[in-house]
């Protein structure tokens, strides 16, 4: 039966974690759970179509965009460039929070457009973990591409519309959007890696190693049931401050207190699906 690992080093039932915290049934979890097998079923051809314009717009502008970088590259304001590149991945770290912790706890797969095409799959992934895994580069980064598309686009219309001087000027907050782009867009692939204890690439095990990029063992602890905590999964830099906070809870408890709606409700409901 498989194991989960603690922070500690300390190992516990990965099933019984996964099913008997609190809200949860006996029913069995993975690929096999009723649940999951439905909400795979609703992954449909024009959300994969959707994935796919993603991705190639979104790395067509950021090659775009990578390469004007390099061209008006100057050490003018470098303390300012490493400092924009650190804002940039802390800023993707706390968006993956926000939205991760946003499509866990609220939401409904039945609610129209969002439903199927973007919570499916967070409800999905809580009760068969690893079907991430089995995700090709499309499917696991499609939706993250998406969300770069604006501000890529804004960038590449500055590019080309600013003047040198003015290039000069907003080469630190350029480096600061594009450091914040692709960190956005390899959030899931950095995500998959977390899932992913076999085949994996000496660099990335290096990076997770390092705590550069989530750690495998660090992610395991938002896979406690009832998954209500370190929902940060780009470097996860920002779990630890964000639970001493309490600002997910605090957040959840203003929340229901405003508009009466449980957090994870519709997450424990496709946990406890039999059929």
């Amino acid at each position: 039966m498989a194991r989960m690992v603690n922070e500690n080093g300390c190992g516990q039932d990965l099933q019984s974690t996964e099913l008997n915290g609190a809200g949860r049934g006996t029913a069995r979890w993975g690929p096999q759970h009723a649940g999951a097998l439905e909400l795979a079923n609703l992954y449909s051809p024009g959300k994969r179509c959707q994935e796919w314009i993603s991705v190639v717009l979104c790395f067509s502008l950021m090659a775009f965009n990578f390469c004007h970088l390099l061209v008006n590259f100057h050490l003018g304001h470098m303390w300012y460039i490493l400092l924009g590149i650190v804002a940039g991945i802390l800023t993707a770290d706390f968006a993956s929070g926000l939205v991760h912790w946003g499509a866990d706890t609220w939401g409904s797969v039945e609610l129209p457009i969002v439903g199927k095409a973007f919570i499916r799959p967070f409800r999905e992934h809580h009760i068969d973990p690893t079907a991430i895994t089995r995700h090709d580069f499309i499917e696991t980064n499609g939706d993250n591409c998406m969300l770069t598309l604006v501000p890529l686009a804004h960038m590449a219309f500055n590019f080309l519309t600013l003047s040198p001087a003015e290039h000069y000027h907003n080469y630190p907050w350029h480096c600061y959007v594009m450091a914040l782009a692709i960190f956005v867009t390899l959030t899931n692939q950095i995500h998959k890696w977390s899932h992913t204890y076999f085949g994996l690439p000496g660099w990335v095990v290096f990076l997770q190693n390092c705590h550069i990029i989530l750690p495998r063992k660090h992610h395991r602890i938002h896979h406690v049931s009832p998954h209500e905590t370190y929902f940060c999964i780009t470097t996860g830099w920002l779990n630890y401050p964000l639970e001493k906070l309490g600002f997910w809870s605090r957040l959840e408890d203003l929340i229901q207190s405003v508009t009466g709606e449980k957090p994870r409700s519709d997450d424990l409901k496709w946990a406890h699906k039999t059929k």
